[in-house]
This record gives structure tokens, C-alpha cells and sequence, in this order.
């Protein structure tokens, strides 16, 4: 007699990782910045770790704003002066370590590099978008095509969810033309979600 055949069980859904609270796709994110670690939340958990020194400042939950500087864009500068050696790089303040951070997207996940003080000043010192970046939970993300340099205030999340995104593709040396393919959808979304710095920001 044949064994009636099992329907695979349907995966469960991620869970807050504070409350348990299944998680619906799209939820927020917290940054443990003792662990420099990302961890899913609920939107209650969310809400309450925007509170300035919850939890003793420990977790703090990622914005959701996407900024862009038409008028303040970086140049092809930032490149030679930080000595990045790839088109595509995130930039972000880390708190607790009191250091500027360099991750660059690649086959195996985001290489780290620290940031000499005086080289993001003469890079970014006066650059608008940098000055609004808010440590831990925001990066600058920056790629060079062609003469090009598109720039974007992002939550930190976007930057590990397009890190993923080109590790699922990646080919080759420089990505090849998937790679380029997926950067290229992924800063379009980028720009039609970006909104104009305002005039005065603060982080």
C-alpha cells in the first residue's frame, strides 16, 4: 500500500526577537549596539526602544527615513580620499567603539574597514547627508558608475538587505552583469523612495 505523501509544513514566521511576537514581512529592526548585531522586532518593541536611553541605551530601533542631496552629492573624491577599492560602499558611525566604519559588498558579505577621522572630514566633512547620519542605525550609501556617484541616506537594514541581495548573485571578480543588474533595481528603488534632505535636518 502507498504512503499518502505529506505536504511539506509551511515555514513559520520570524519572531520578535525581544516579546516571541510572530512577525508580519516588512517588520523593523533593532540594533544591539554592544553586539553590533541586527535583530527583528515587532512594531510594539519597535516604539518603545525609539525612546531616548531605553534599555540603557543598548538596543535602538532603525529609523525608517531615505534621504537624498541633489545639490550636495558626493564626488568621485570620497573614493581616492577613503581609499575604497570597490563601486559600492555604506558608511556608518559606531558609537560604542567611537569609530567610523567602511563595509564593502562582495561575494562573501560586507568586508569592514575603520575610517581615519581626518580622511571622512576631508571626504564628507562638509557634506549634508553625513551630517544628518544618526550612529549605529543609519549609513551613508554611496556607489560610482561611469563618473556617477549616487549617495542616499539609508536605515542601516537596507544596506545588509542589499549585502544579501548581491551575495545571492555574484559572479565572478566584480559581480558581474547580474550583480550590476540588482545594484542598479535596488538604487532606482532608492531614488523614487529617497526624499530631499531639508533645509534644516538634524540627526
Amino acid at each position: 500500500m502507498l504512503r499518502r505523501l505529506r505536504e511539506p509544513a509551511p515555514p513559520r514566521p520570524e519572531q520578535c526577537g525581544l516579546c516571541g511576537r510572530d512577525l508580519p514581512p516588512g517588520h523593523r529592526h533593532l540594533v544591539d549596539v554592544e553586539e553590533r548585531a541586527l535583530a527583528c522586532t515587532c512594531t510594539a518593541c519597535a516604539l518603545l526602544f525609539q525612546q531616548q536611553g531605553a534599555a540603557g541605551g543598548r538596543y535602538r530601533t532603525v529609523p525608517d527615513r531615505y534621504l537624498a542631496d541633489s545639490d550636495g552629492a558626493p564626488d568621485e573624491r570620497v573614493w581616492s580620499v577613503l581609499g575604497v577599492p570597490v563601486g559600492t560602499v555604506f558608511l556608518l558611525r559606531n558609537a560604542v567603539l567611537d569609530r567610523l566604519l567602511a563595509f564593502y559588498p562582495g561575494p562573501a558579505g560586507a568586508t569592514e574597514s575603520e575610517v581615519d577621522e581626518e580622511a571622512w572630514q576631508r571626504a564628507l566633512g562638509g557634506n549634508r547627508l553625513a551630517a544628518a547620519l544618526e550612529p549605529d542605525v543609519e549609513a551613508l550609501l554611496l556607489r560610482r558608475t561611469e563618473g556617477r556617484v549616487d549617495c542616499f541616506l539609508v536605515p542601516v537594514d537596507v544596506c545588509y538587505e542589499l549585502v544579501g541581495r548581491l551575495r545571492r548573485c555574484w559572479h565572478g571578480f566584480d559581480g558581474g552583469a547580474e550583480a550590476r543588474s540588482e545594484l542598479d533595481l535596488f538604487f532606482g528603488r532608492l531614488a523614487d523612495r529617497a526624499a530631499p534632505l531639508p533645509t534644516a535636518v538634524t540627526a
